[in-house]
Parts: structure tokens; C-alpha cells; sequence
């Protein structure tokens, strides 16, 4: 599954239009949002409970008869790690959500949370193979090293990092920093920013850039964008009823284009024919795996045989998420074959007149 479009995240359902499940649909609808996320946990509890009435089903149904994808988000610490991972299966399998995400900050720094997330994203995804799974953190790993993002990010299937330009107001300029360092992180994960719509401090987002924010992440490539949160943007006290129109009006176009080189370069893969796949190469093109690197068409030209012949025969390829732009791309990609299968395809090109001088591919097969 690939998110595009708009999101919006919800904290607390019952401050969101007075808890009407209905309106918040419409609205939702109205603003053409692709999905909503909706907190359903926090550490090993569940969330948005109220009087021991479960607030979340009626939402999801209203969402969901309005054709919108409906995700949870749960606060985690790490503390209890398979705890709070038997409540992550239990929320999103009970609700039949479409997607998970993961919000792990302060707690997941302090020493030994390393092991805390792997456990906990061990038996999550036991407990949840086929679900789509996010991580949201941090805008800039390298202000927060003490994060276990390996431990996370192996396990997902997106990254959902909190771009909140709070106290300053170059929306765009964060979004770009965010994903560049993201890109250079092992492992990659298509990035799905979350913006700021919210007011703490006596700041609050302008509409203008929340405009730039959209505008910036589409020019990124990048399949979809979301915003935090819909109990403060919608509250009369924040005046933020601008930045609500502004994201409800913004005319999300499809992110992927078919002329992108990783959609070629897909679509190359799936002739499984080596010369089909060559002729987006530049003659002197490198090709690096943690194995070996190799220069030049006719290597390469080699490498794509065997890649067809004998490591993945008869293999279907599928892009599952892109983004950077000019003479760079980093996408990740699944395939399937007879012979095997790759659920975790991460690669990186360099491009020179839209042809690749450099890529760099990491997979394993299984």
C-alpha cells in the first residue's frame, strides 16, 4: 500500500468538532483527505476511551463509508516493549485499521531502548505481517543520534517524521533538510512528512506556509503529506481557520509521474530483458552492491542477466515508494519470482541528463 495525498492526525476525538464522528467525516471528505490517523493507544493502554465507551469504531465506520483510509498512532516509551506491542496488534486488529504508526520521542533516547525496540518492532510485525507501519520522530536525526532509528525503521514501511518548524518559519527549508538526511540513513523509507497545523508558545503556522509546506513536499516527489493536529488547527481559540482552508483547498496531484526514472526503471525490470533495463544506463555507469562494483554497460549489462536467469527468475518488481528530485532519487521496491522474493529493496541513483551514472542497490533475497 502507498499513502497519497493528505492526511490529518486526531488526538483526542472528543475535542474535534464535540466528538461528532459524522462532522469529522464530512469535513474530512470536504477537505479531500486520503486518510485520517487517530490515536488509539498510549504505552500499553488504549486511547480515546471515555466512561469505557470506545470513541474510535464509530469514527473509523463514518471515515471509512466516506471512502477515506483510516490509521492509528500510538505513544510508546518503551518500557514494557511486547506489552506495548500487544496492544498495537490488539487496537489495530480489533479496528481493522489500515495502517499503524509508531510515535516514539523522548522516552526511546534514554540508554538500553535500543533492545526495547527491537523487541517491540519483533513482535509487532509478528503480530502484524501484512499491515502497512510507520515510524514518527523526529524532523533531524542528527539532532537525536540517541534514537533507535535502525531498530524502528527496519521494520517499516514509511517514515513519518515531525517537520514543526515551531518558532521559525521556513517550512520548506525544513521539509528538504528532513528528507535529505533521511535519504542518507540505512534503511531508507519513503518519507510522508507531518506539517505543522497546531498553536504551543504563542506560535502557529501561517497559511502561507502551509502552502509551502504542500508545495515543497509534492516538488520533493513525494507521495503524501499529512498534518498535526485536527483537535487544535479546528479549535476556535487558535485561530487557525485559515491553515484548515488553505490544506483543505490545496489540489493534491498525483505524486508519481510516469516519467520518473524509478518508474521506468521498474517497468524496465518487469521486460526482464538486460538491454531494456541498460539503456537507462550512461555507458560508464556504476553499479555498487555491498558485494562488489562494477563500471560500465557491459557489466552491468552481465549483472541483469543473472539477476533475471538465476537470483530472481520470473520475478515481478514493484516500486513502493520514491523520492528526491533533479539528479537524484532514492527508492525502495519489492519483487517475487519463482525462485524467491525481496521485501526490502532500497536503492539510490545519480543521475547525469536523465540517464543513471551511479547506483547503488541493497536487497536480500528470501
Amino acid at each position: 500500500m502507498t499513502l497519497e495525498g493528505k492526511g490529518f492526525f486526531i488526538w483526542q476525538i472528543a475535542n474535534c468538532e464535540n466528538g461528532d464522528v459524522n462532522v469529522i467525516a464530512s469535513l474530512a471528505q470536504d477537505a479531500r483527505l486520503s486518510h485520517v490517523l487517530i490515536k488509539i493507544a498510549d504505552t500499553i493502554y488504549s486511547y480515546n476511551i471515555t466512561n469505557g465507551v470506545d470513541r474510535v469504531p464509530p469514527l473509523v465506520q463514518a471515515l471509512r463509508a466516506r471512502g477515506i483510509q483510516v490509521w492509528g498512532w500510538h505513544y510508546v516509551h518503551g518500557n514494557d516493549p511486547l506489552g506495548e506491542a500487544r496492544k498495537a496488534i490488539e487496537r489495530v486488529q480489533g479496528l481493522q485499521l489500515d495502517g499503524y504508526v509508531i510515535d516514539a520521542e523522548a522516552e526511546y533516547k534514554e540508554p538500553g531502548k535500543a533492545t526495547a525496540a527491537t523487541k517491540f518492532m519483533s513482535s509487532l510485525r509478528a503480530g502484524l505481517p501484512s499491515t502497512p507501519i510507520a515510524l514518527s520522530s523526529y524532523r533531524y536525526p542528527s539532532y537525536h543520534p540517541q534514537l533507535p532509528w535502525r531498530q524502528f525503521l527496519d521494520g517499516c514501511d514509511f517514515n513519518m517524521p515531525q517537520v514543526y518548524w515551531m518558532q521559525a518559519h521556513n517550512a520548506g527549508d525544513q521539509l528538504i533538510r528532513s528528507v535529505r538526511e533521511f535519504q542518507g540513513m540505512t534503511p531508507y523509507r519513503p518519507v510522508i512528512p507531518t506539517g505543522a497545523a497546531f498553536m504551543e508558545g504563542g506560535w502557529k503556522p501561517t497559511s502561507a506556509e502551509v502552502l509551502e509546506f504542500l508545495q515543497t513536499a509534492q516538488s520533493l516527489n513525494l507521495s503524501a503529506a499529512n498534518f498535526y493536529s485536527w483537535d487544535s488547527c479546528r479549535s476556535a481559540a487558535t485561530g487557525l481557520g485559515d491553515v484548515w482552508n488553505t490544506i483543505r483547498d490545496y489540489p493534491w496531484a498525483p505524486a508519481t509521474l510516469p516519467s520518473d526514472i524509478t518508474i521506468r526503471y521498474i517497468d524496465a525490470l518487469n521486460t526482464h530483458n538486460p538491454d531494456t533495463v541498460v539503456e537507462l544506463y550512461n555507458p560508464t555507469a556504476v553499479h555498487v552492491t555491498a558485494a562488489r562494483t562494477i563500471q560500465g554497460t557491459t557489466a552491468i549489462r552481465a549483472w541483469y542477466q543473472s539477476l533475471f536467469t538465476q537470483l530472481l527468475p520470473n520475478a515481478k518488481f514493484t516500486l513502493t515508494g520514491y523520492s528526491g528530485s533533479g539528479s537524484s532519487r532514492h527508492f525502495t521496491w519489492t519483487a517475487a519470482g519463482t525462485q524467491g522474493k525481496v521485501e526490502n529493496g532500497n536503492d539510490t541513483l545519480g543521475l547525469v541528463n536523465e540517464k543513471i551514472s551511479y547506483h547503488y542497490s541493497f536487497f536480500t533475497i528470501t
